[in-house]
């Protein structure tokens, strides 16, 4: 991946979102400020048509372009019940009335344009809605915006918004009052409006990306320190450095400390391999070694051949051999069966068949009723450890026990030896491990029984611990597994 390609990312995603943002919220008050300057003006209309209306009610028919309201700066005009038109604001001097008016979306024919009434009712245009009090209207202006028809000063068109207002003269005539208020205003509003946008919407991209851009690549600055220190590790194969810790407590501070954790875990897990390596090889050197010397010296002196300790040694190399193997496999991740095995069946087969221990092995009864998930081998393997360390290190009694517990079952096995001290109860089951002091009379063993049964025992959801036995004063192994669902 591109270096900075994240902060690039980073930065076009903010821009992307904070224009869609400014564009979405300029639209909206594009239409606020369109809105609000459309209604000042229907607003203004109608107050002027109003005003209008109110001071017609003062004159008569005949009088009424007198009317004051006829002198203001927007298109002004009275007609009666007949579409005369009986007053005007200069604007519309001489035009018929506004009801006549075209529309924006129709063209005027202006070699038909007049400058009389009558010309001005030929003209073709929509009807005001009699049911609306106001209209918006398109008028010919000048180049200062005021309304003409002066063909030699017409330079543009203007919207307005014209209102009505029904009114009676003193003489009792009914009148309608057209009064337009410009939205040339709001026209101009909106349009500077829309150019400020324009101009400062990039203007404040430019700046969000580059504000967006440099912060990122501040918070990512120990990402890359902690990708040189890992790279480092990897080209160096030292395991024992440590990528550096922000003093933040954000997501990268807890990414390094991950990290670090997962590098000594890692490191731990390469030492006790390569401990394991070495204690193996120890291991199996000593039977090898007892082997090949006793086939040579039969081979020179076939009398002196002892056959049993050949045997014994051979024994020995298959059973190492094979815990060697299976903890391999655990190592692995290998998963155990799901069999349902019953605990209770499994002791009384194991015990059966242990017709050569040096103590008797005495079963407590009853032994509890129940089934646990997983490989019948390899529990099978772990009670037979179990047996075996009982029997090195007793002195005359074994005894298993199977029960119920709150959270499954319950396998102990217990023996009358000297136990094990609390300080050494959690490295017994360190793989190659063998205790000195009292129970230093092992007799053969490698110190992979108890490693191994404490990992079978995990492998199925259970654990496996060692305390003083209170019936024997030994040691008592408990080993708790979880009963089968059904």
């Amino acid at each position: 991946m591109r270096k900075g390609s994240v902060r690039t990312r980073a930065a076009l995603g903010a821009t992307l979102v904070v224009a869609l943002a400014l564009v979405a919220a300029g639209f909206l008050v594009v239409a606020a400020l369109r809105g609000g300057l459309a209604d000042n003006a229907k607003l203004k209309a109608e107050a002027t048509a109003r005003e209008a209306a109110a001071q017609v009610t003062d004159v008569e028919a005949a009088k009424a372009k007198e009317v004051d309201a006829l002198d203001g700066d927007g298109p002004t005009q009275i007609v009666d019940g007949y579409g005369r038109v009986l007053g005007a604001s200069d604007h519309l001097e001489g035009r018929g009335p506004v009801a006549d008016f075209d529309r924006p979306d129709k063209k005027k024919d202006a070699d038909e344009e007049g400058d009389d009434e009558s010309d001005a009712d030929e003209e073709d245009g929509p009807e005001v809605d009699t049911d609306t009090s106001t209209e918006q209207l398109t008028f010919p202006v000048d180049d200062d915006g005021e309304v003409t028809y002066d063909k030699d000063d017409i330079v543009g068109h203007q919207d307005f918004r014209v209102a009505a207002a029904q009114s009676v003269t003193r003489d009792g005539t009914p009148v309608t009052v057209y009064a337009g208020a410009s939205l040339h205003d709001q026209e101009q509003a909106v349009s500077s409006v829309t150019r400020s946008m324009l101009i400062g919407l990039p203007v404040l991209l430019v700046v969000v990306a580059g504000v967006t851009w440099l912060v990122t690549r501040r918070a990512l600055r120990p990402v890359e320190g902690i990708r040189r220190e890992m790279s480092a590790i990897t080209a160096s194969t030292d395991l024992a450095r440590r990528v550096p810790e922000p003093d933040s407590r954000d997501e990268i501070a807890r990414l390094a400390r991950t990290t670090n954790e997962t590098l000594a875990a890692l490191e731990g897990s390469v030492e006790r391999q390569r401990r394991f390596v070495a204690d193996a090889s120890h291991e199996l050197r000593s039977p090898i070694a007892s082997l090949r010397t006793q086939l040579e010296v039969a081979a020179a002196h076939p009398e002196l051949l002892d056959v049993d300790g050949a045997v014994e040694d051979t024994v020995r190399l298959q059973d190492l051999a094979a815990d060697l193997l299976l903890l391999a496999r655990l190592d692995a991740g290998e998963r155990p069966a799901d069999a349902r095995v019953s605990l209770a069946a499994l002791v009384r087969e194991e015990t059966a068949q242990r017709v050569g221990d040096r103590h008797p092995v005495r079963v407590l009864d009853p032994l509890a009723d129940g089934e646990v998930r997983g490989s019948r081998g390899q529990l099978k393997r772990v009670l037979g450890n179990l047996l075996d360390n009982a029997q090195r290190h007793a002195e005359g009694e074994v005894t298993v026990a199977l029960r119920t517990g709150a959270d499954g079952l319950v396998l102990e096995v217990a023996d009358d030896g000297d136990g094990v001290p609390e300080e050494e109860r959690e490295r017994i089951f360190e793989r190659f491990v063998r205790l000195d002091g009292a129970r230093s009379r092992d007799d053969g063993g490698a110190g992979l029984g108890l490693a191994i049964a404490r990992d079978v025992a995990e492998r199925h959801g259970g654990s496996l611990t060692v305390s003083a036995s209170p019936d024997l004063d030994g040691a008592l192994f408990v080993l708790r597994l979880p009963l089968a669902g059904g």
